[in-house]
């Protein structure tokens, strides 16, 4: 760990405890000429870092490592106060970023948990099941060749009885391992002359023939059902994080409303780039779907 990231993380940590306050319980670990880390400094320490911490460090291990990260922490930050690092203009500025990003951290955190309600979650879930309909999806699989003769060639050995997944195994371009298998999909994953031709087929059936643009195909379904919405338990996550950044989004839009801003003729526009988003990165852009039924990625 390089000396630039300890100062700015021994920076986050002591505002973190500055903002969050340490609790009555702490216990001192250590002293560092005089100054106390405690156990809610280590626990800051270990949510600040996150997966920066070797993965293989656990229990006992990755306290000890994450109490020595904090006490050369401690230790650079007490060089860089005596120095009068503190007092340049730059510490005061980056010392103001983290403090209000901490602070809108603290505050969309509390939004997310406050959102997060059983009634909420179960609303949620049941306004998505409504607007999933339910849909056919085939089990499929394929060979694909390069030309008519070749997926001629291949038909024919099929019909005189040889396994397809054999035959797809032997000379298609495309999932040959797994004999061609593309698993469960619905229509619209597939490009249009392949869909159009594997949905008339009922399950056992074996097509004539396909050429697409990747080449030519013979398909085979295995089974047709109709997709089914998955159960709460099974999605909870997923709702739970849409939820969460919903309430967060909505915060953010209302903040916006009753603030006055004032953009500068300096200050920067990204350039007009069609169908681009413009604005800085809100939660309810980066939110997922809160649950939908799962679908194979899309195959030739």
């Amino acid at each position: 760990m390089t000396t630039t990231k300890k100062i700015f993380g021994v920076a986050l940590v002591c505002l973190s405890a500055l903002l969050l306050g340490a609790p009555a319980t702490a216990e001192v670990l250590a002293t560092v000429n005089g100054t106390e880390i405690t156990d809610a400094d280590l626990k800051i320490a270990a949510e600040d870092l996150g997966s920066s911490v070797p993965q293989q460090l656990q229990g006992k291990a990755r306290d000890a490592y994450l109490l020595d990260y904090l006490i050369d922490s401690e230790l650079v930050a007490q060089k860089a106060e005596a120095d009068k690092l503190d007092q340049d203009p730059d510490f005061a500025k980056r010392l103001a970023y983290y403090r209000g990003k901490v602070l809108a951290e603290a505050l969309l955190g509390k939004v997310a948990k406050d959102a997060v309600t059983p009634e909420k979650l179960q609303q949620a879930y049941d306004a998505a099941a409504k607007e999933q309909k339910p849909q056919t999806e085939i089990h499929a699989r394929h060979i694909l060749v390069d030309s008519q003769a070749e997926a001629e060639a291949a038909l024919k050995r099929i019909k005189a009885g040889e396994d397809f997944a054999k035959v797809a195994k032997e000379v298609s371009k495309d999932a040959a391992e797994d004999g061609g298998d593309l698993g469960w999909f619905t229509k619209d994953r597939m490009i249009p002359e392949f869909a159009d031709a594997a949905f008339k087929l009922n399950a056992g059936d074996v097509s004539e023939p396909v050429k697409t643009q990747f080449g030519w195909h013979i398909i085979k379904v295995e089974g047709k059902r109709q997709t089914t919405f998955p159960p709460f338990d099974q999605v909870k996550g997923q709702v739970q994080t849409f939820v969460a950044q919903q309430a967060q989004a909505e915060l953010i839009e209302q903040l916006h409303k009753d603030a006055k801003i004032v953009r500068t003729a300096s200050a920067p526009v990204a350039p007009a780039t069609p169908g681009a988003p413009t604005g800085a990165p809100t939660p309810a852009q980066t939110t997922p779907a809160p649950a939908a039924a799962p679908t194979p990625p899309d195959k030739k």
